[in-house]
C-alpha cells in the first residue's frame, strides 16, 4: 500500500516543477513586454483578428462572440473610468479635482492599461479555444444580438462620456507636454557677438 503513494507523489513532481518552470517563464516573457505598448496591441489585433476570422468561416459561435463583447465592454469601462470616483467616494488623497482652484493630481485609472491589454488578449484566446467545442454553437438569430450590444454600448459609453464632462477629466494623455524651444539668455540679449 505504501508503494502506491510513492508513485502518485513522483508522479506529481514533476507535473509541478513544470508548471512552476512554465510559469516563471511566461511572467519573464509578460515582464519584458511592459514597456513595448504598440508591439503588445499589435499582438492582440492579430489574435482579434484570428478569432474574427475563425468565427467568420465557422459561421456561428455568435454568444461567445456577445459575451466577449459585453466583456470587453465592461474593460473598457473600467479603463476609463478613475481609481477613486467622486460620485461613490469621498477621498482627500487621490481623488479628482471638482473645481478650478483644486489641486492638480493626475488621472489614476481604475484599471491600469496592462492590466486592461492582459485582460483583453487573454478574452480572445479564451474564446478562440471555445469555437472548437460544439456545446458553445448555441443557435441565435445574431442581429438582435448586435442591435442590443451597440445600443448598449452607445448607452454606456454616454454616460461615461457625461461622468468625463462633469468631473472634467480626461482618461488620455501623451506624457509630458511640451513648449517651444527655450532661447538662453546670453544669446537672446545680445551680449553674444563676434
Amino acid at each position: 500500500m505504501e508503494g502506491n503513494g510513492g508513485d502518485a507523489a513522483n508522479v506529481v513532481a514533476p507535473l509541478a516543477k513544470w508548471r512552476n518552470d512554465f510559469s516563471r517563464a511566461f511572467q519573464y516573457y509578460l515582464d519584458r513586454s511592459t514597456p513595448h505598448p504598440t508591439e503588445r496591441w499589435l499582438g492582440t489585433l492579430a489574435v482579434a483578428a484570428i478569432y474574427v476570422l475563425r468565427a467568420y468561416f465557422v459561421q456561428g459561435f455568435y454568444i461567445i462572440s456577445y459575451g466577449l463583447g459585453i466583456y470587453i465592454l465592461n474593460l473598457l469601462i473600467g479603463f476609463l473610468s478613475p481609481k477613486v470616483d467622486p460620485e461613490l467616494e469621498i477621498t482627500d488623497d487621490a481623488s479628482l479635482p471638482t473645481k478650478g482652484s483644486d489641486e492638480f493630481k493626475p488621472f489614476i485609472r481604475r484599471l491600469p492599461e496592462f492590466k486592461f491589454w492582459y485582460a483583453i488578449t487573454k478574452a480572445f484566446c479564451v474564446a478562440f479555444l471555445m469555437t472548437f467545442f460544439s456545446v458553445f454553437d448555441v443557435p441565435v438569430f445574431w442581429p438582435i444580438l448586435l442591435c442590443y450590444w451597440i445600443v448598449l454600448f452607445v448607452l454606456t459609453m454616454k454616460r461615461q462620456i457625461m461622468h468625463m464632462i462633469k468631473y472634467k477629466y480626461v482618461p488620455f494623455s501623451r506624457g509630458k507636454q511640451r513648449y517651444g524651444r527655450k532661447k538662453s539668455g546670453a544669446s537672446s540679449s545680445g551680449l553674444m557677438r563676434d
